[in-house]
């Protein structure tokens, strides 16, 4: 087998390979420069000892006939064909063993010349060419050819033995394996076995140890029943002592009257206590008719009970003592003791009944006065708000302080913080909202001058907000597993169970007063002393309690003031959204009403001037002089149209107002909860239905009123030559009369004028009323052939229309009658 080295395949072939090797090598000696010939041969030197080596191994090889070259030691470690193959030619090489650092003319030392192709060459070489004999070109091919075969031979009888080292290791590792494999059949029935007496050990020690529990169990339970009956057996010498004699407490044992042992008695006396009357509960079934139980222990218990009063009492004493002395350890040693009666109930309720804030008169009064202020002034809202800010702020800050007293001293502070909690809020805080929060009589209230329900709502919402606070406040210190929130809504329950009565009672009077303050504000206006001479029409004309969008707007305001107060009193959804469609439809009410009174008494003038009117019309046969009343009856009707578009236009802007606020505030309160928001809105259009009804009615009297003054004007004021021709002869031209160029322009500009007018009202049949009119007039401005193209589209006013055309002043020499008979009758 070959043997493969960096590429090259060393064995039988190494005759061929050695050649192609010697002869590259030659030649890239040749062509290495001086510099790097010097880097070889200091690499060379390196290796001398190698080269020692390597001729000791040759001079030993050539005692047999096969001198031995190569060992297996060469192949071990980190291989180098390079080193080896160094290893073998450098012995024939000597023209690379000893060569010094050539010179700078090419010249070596000793006689030494360096060739062109980089080897060197010795005197021997010098003579011979010099005598004309041509040196060999590599001199030592055929040692290295001889050193290579020699090489190949060893390197087989090498792969011979290591091939027999392996086929030897192969028996070996097999004969090896057939024993480890017995060995671990062995072991594994060894473990099996091993495994088993595990198990069994295992179940063994498993058996033992649960022994050694029940036995454990036993001992311990016999320990705790022997515990057990040594303390039974003090305890009933202890209730021994306490059975003799009813109320005598004087033979007890020192245990019960050394001060140092307190605690211990205690804890014993609650035992004999407790045993004592789980006894008699026991022997009470056993009582049949009228017999008594045994009173074996009646008197222990009676006798016990005096004693742990009087215990308790002592320790209380000496809890407060060291309470007036601030000694944190005697006061947290006596509540610790305390614990034992009841829990220490009675310990904490006394430390929380004695502190100064509950019993001191002067913290009672100074609260009142800081809320409150001066007992014969009424209190305004905000400084009330002030005065609760103030105090809840000092009451946070007290309670803060206990609680650090209460943290170090009680073994249960959550248990105190509770009880002081609720102490000041049921008492220190429900005593002053008892006096701030006087429910008003919604019957006879009082005045809004002097506030009215509506300081008290203020008062109950200032109250409640600030309350509320200080509850959050509270519990930021701690108040244990009180629900100070709960405590404080119940504080305030009677007030908001009947707030929304109050709320719309408020808002009730705030509009009567509202009304009677315009009423007031109108007899100053209607009472100057210009009235005197005043035509009875202008009176007329200044109609009381006019529509006012400021007193609408002021409406508004008193809602949404009481909205936001249902926002705060109302927690849950639907009772927010009952509370503010109660508050929500009281402004409905009051708005409609408002502005139906206003449209009201306005039509009432239209009505007045109506029949002035009618009074003083002027018939056909009256003259056409217009007479002083009719001028007033005029004046009136006038004056009273203007009053009535004003209290329309002001009608609509204070509904806009109203329905403004309805999308801005009210619709989203009443969106989360089903059916609310349809409801509002349904309310709003049937609480201004009224005021709609009485302003169509208005608008209808005022259209009447515009018909008759033009009536009027047409009747009294209009002239005779106004649509004639100046001339009255019986001769007719074809000229445009006056009424095309003057009157009939003239009219219907003005219709077109009120019809502008009329429009900005939205109102459509009143438009479509001027459209027609203004078709009318046209029946004074068009030539007679075109009259019947003007009702084609209308032939509803061909009635009104023939009236009309008869003033033309062609209606007789047009033959119009004629004519107008034949369009009627097709």
């Amino acid at each position: 087998m070959p043997l493969q080295v960096k590429g090259i395949i060393v064995g039988r072939e190494w005759g061929e390979v050695i050649p192609i090797l010697c002869k590259e090598r030659c030649c890239a000696a040749g062509q290495e420069t001086v510099s790097k010939r010097k880097k070889i041969d200091d690499d060379l030197f390196a290796d001398r000892r190698s080269r020692l080596k390597m001729k000791e191994r040759s001079k030993s090889s050539s005692v047999s006939n096969l001198p031995l070259i190569l060992n297996i030691d060469d192949f071990k470690g980190d291989f180098s064909f390079d080193a080896l193959f160094g290893n073998l030619v450098n012995e024939l090489l000597p023209s690379f063993q000893e060569d010094s650092v050539d010179s700078a003319d090419g010249h070596g030392i000793g006689g030494t010349d360096v060739l062109p192709n980089g080897h060197t060459r010795t005197s021997s070489d010098a003579i011979k060419f010099s005598q004309g004999l041509s040196p060999p070109l590599f001199p030592e091919v055929d040692a290295l050819l001889l050193l290579f075969k020699n090489s190949c031979k060893e390197l087989v009888d090498l792969r011979k033995q290591i091939d027999g080292k392996l086929s030897n290791l192969k028996k070996e590792v097999s004969t090896q394996d057939d024993k480890h494999r017995k060995t671990l059949t062995e072991l594994e029935k060894g473990v099996d076995g091993l495994f088993n007496s595990f198990a069994r050990l295992d179940s063994r020690i498993s058996s033992v140890g649960q022994t050694a529990a029940k036995v454990g169990d036993h001992l311990q339970s016999a320990d705790a029943q022997r515990e057990t009956a040594s303390q039974a057996i003090e305890l009933i010498k202890y209730l021994m002592e306490f059975n003799r004699n009813p109320g005598s407490l004087m033979e007890l044992s020192p245990l019960f009257s050394d001060d140092s042992r307190v605690a211990e008695a205690a804890s014993i006396a609650q035992k004999l206590r407790s045993f004592a009357e789980e006894d008699i509960s026991k022997a009470m079934p056993s009582v049949v008719g009228g017999a008594t139980a045994s009173r074996g222990l009646e008197v222990a218990v009676a006798n016990l009970q005096e004693y742990c009063n009087e215990l308790e009492n002592r320790l209380l004493a000496r809890f407060d003592a060291a309470s007036q002395r601030r000694e944190l350890s005697t006061m947290s040693e006596c509540a610790k003791i305390l614990s034992q009666f009841n829990r220490g109930t009675s310990a904490m309720q006394h430390y929380v009944a004695t502190r100064p804030m509950f019993i001191d008169v002067e913290v009672m009064n100074s609260d009142n006065k800081l809320v409150l202020g001066d007992q014969s002034s009424q209190a305004s809202p905000n400084y009330v708000a002030r005065g609760l800010s103030k105090l809840y702020k000092e009451i946070t800050d007290t309670v803060r302080k206990e609680a650090a007293t209460i943290m170090a001293v009680f073994p249960s502070p959550n248990d105190v913080m509770s009880i002081l909690v609720q102490r000041v809020l049921e008492q220190r805080v429900t005593s002053l909202l008892d006096k701030l929060l006087e429910k008003p009589s919604i019957a006879h209230p009082r005045p809004v001058g002097e506030g009215g329900i509506l300081l008290y709502l203020r008062m109950l919402a200032v109250a409640y907000e600030k309350t509320q606070e200080l509850a959050r406040d509270l519990r930021a210190v701690g108040c244990g597993d009180l629900d100070v929130e709960g405590l404080t809504e119940s504080l305030f329950s009677a007030h908001k169970d009947e707030y929304p009565e109050y709320e719309q009672a408020s808002l009730r009077q705030l509009y009567q007063a509202k009304l009677e303050e315009l009423r007031a504000e109108s007899q100053k206006v209607s009472e100057p002393s210009g009235t005197i001479g005043r035509s009875k029409g202008a009176s007329v004309a200044s109609s009381p309690l006019e529509i006012s969008v400021a007193a609408v707007t002021e409406f508004v305001r008193w809602n949404e003031e009481a909205i936001t107060r249902c926002t705060l009193f109302s927690s849950l959804p639907a009772t927010l959204a009952a509370n503010v469609r109660s508050v929500f439809t009281c402004l409905l009410h009051q708005v409609s009403q408002y502005i139906t009174d206003g449209l009201e008494r306005a039509r009432d003038s239209l009505t007045e001037a109506a029949s002035l009117r009618e009074r003083f019309v002027i018939g056909s046969s009256v003259s056409r002089r217009v007479t002083s009343q009719a001028e007033a009856a005029a004046a009136a009707g006038e004056s009273s149209f203007k009053s009535f578009m004003v209290a329309v236009q002001r009608a609509g802007s204070s509904v806009a107002i109203v329905q403004q606020y309805f999308a801005n505030s009210i619709s989203r309160l009443l969106l989360p909860v089903d059916g609310s928001h349809a409801a509002a809105c349904e309310e709003m259009a049937t609480a201004m239905s009224s005021a709609e009804g009485a302003a169509f009615k208005g608008l209808h009297q005022c259209i009447e009123t515009v018909m008759a003054e033009v009536d009027r004007l047409l009747s009294a004021e209009q002239k005779a030559a106004d649509y004639h021709s100046l001339d009255d002869g019986m001769v007719h031209d074809h000229r445009p009369t006056n009424a095309c160029t003057s009157g009939g322009l003239r009219l219907k500009r003005d219709i077109t004028e009120y019809g502008e007018f009329m429009r900005s009202f939205n109102a459509p049949t009143v438009d479509e009323k001027f459209e027609l009119l203004g078709i009318l007039a046209n029946v004074f401005i068009v030539a007679p052939e075109s009259l019947s193209s003007l009702f084609e589209g209308t032939p509803s006013i061909r009635k009104d229309a023939q009236r009309f055309i008869q003033l033309r002043d062609d209606y007789k020499s047009a033959k119009l009658a004629s004519r107008l008979s034949s369009l009627w009758s097709s």
